[in-house]
């Protein structure tokens, strides 16, 4: 989708930034520490903060829509577009829970403590996939303006910031050294498709936010509420709360 006048420069940006977040969150030591980081916990209520107020709203809306296209023998199925919401969470519950028995396995072999390499490609086979859509998000949403793309970007990259955590912590050097690169080009050709004309409709783009919305939820929740984490709840709260208040300012909002 071509976006008029300074979008399209703009979506370019955004998403290079995003790039770049994603390949070099891992330097910031500090987010690595425990206690867990308050900047992580802050981030990962700002993005779940986004879900709940921006993105679930807006599928109950494209619910209408979908119901209307695939009618038949289908029309008795009201919720098609939250079941892919739960399906995005199924798969990245079923992700982590592959990472941890791997690392498990191979901590019994005296392997280290780390994913074994096929686990570590799924990973970055579906987080690609996630990385691709969200790269194809920043030209095709509803809400296609300036305010509407800084506030999914910054959303995004704090829950990127939360993700690569997670999965540098399941793979260790192999994602320093390969993974991260694949999933920041992941977002760069996930643009380009957005911006060559690759168009879907809007129950597609629906889906697609019904799936990334899956992902963000379980993705927040593995890396904040096992008890080793020590996660900070009051940041949590802070950076959900701080969110909220800057979507329900946003003009496109009222």
């Amino acid at each position: 989708m071509l976006l008029p006048g300074f979008l399209f420069e703009l979506s370019l940006i955004v998403a290079v930034a995003l790039a770049l977040v994603q390949l070099f969150a891992g330097r910031l030591r500090f987010l690595s520490a425990t206690p867990r980081s308050i900047w992580l916990s802050a981030s990962s209520g700002a993005s779940i903060a986004y879900v709940f107020v921006h993105i679930l709203p807006e599928l109950g809306e494209a619910q209408a829509v979908i119901r209307e296209v695939v009618g038949g023998w289908l029309a008795f199925w009201r919720y098609h577009i939250y079941v892919v919401a739960l399906l995005g969470l199924a798969i990245f519950y079923g992700l982590d829970r592959a990472a941890i028995a791997s690392r498990r396995y191979n901590r019994k072999e005296s392997r280290g403590d780390v994913t074994a390499a096929s686990v570590f490609w799924l990973h970055i086979i579906v987080y690609g996939f996630y990385n691709t859509i969200i790269g194809y998000l920043l030209l095709n949403r509803d809400d296609n303006d300036a305010i509407g793309m800084l506030q999914f970007a910054l959303a995004m990259a704090l829950h990127f910031a939360v993700n690569d955590y997670g999965l540098r912590e399941h793979h260790k050097f192999i994602y320093n050294g390969i993974g991260r690169w694949v999933l920041a080009t992941a977002v760069i050709v996930g643009w380009t498709l957005g911006s060559g004309g690759m168009g879907v409709d809007r129950t597609a783009i629906a889906l697609m936010f019904a799936f990334l919305a899956g992902g963000i939820i379980l993705n927040v929740l593995k890396e904040e509420l096992p008890a080793e984490r020590e996660s900070r709840f009051w940041a949590f709260a802070l950076g959900a709360g701080a969110y909220t208040i800057l979507l329900a300012l946003s003009p496109s909002s009222s």
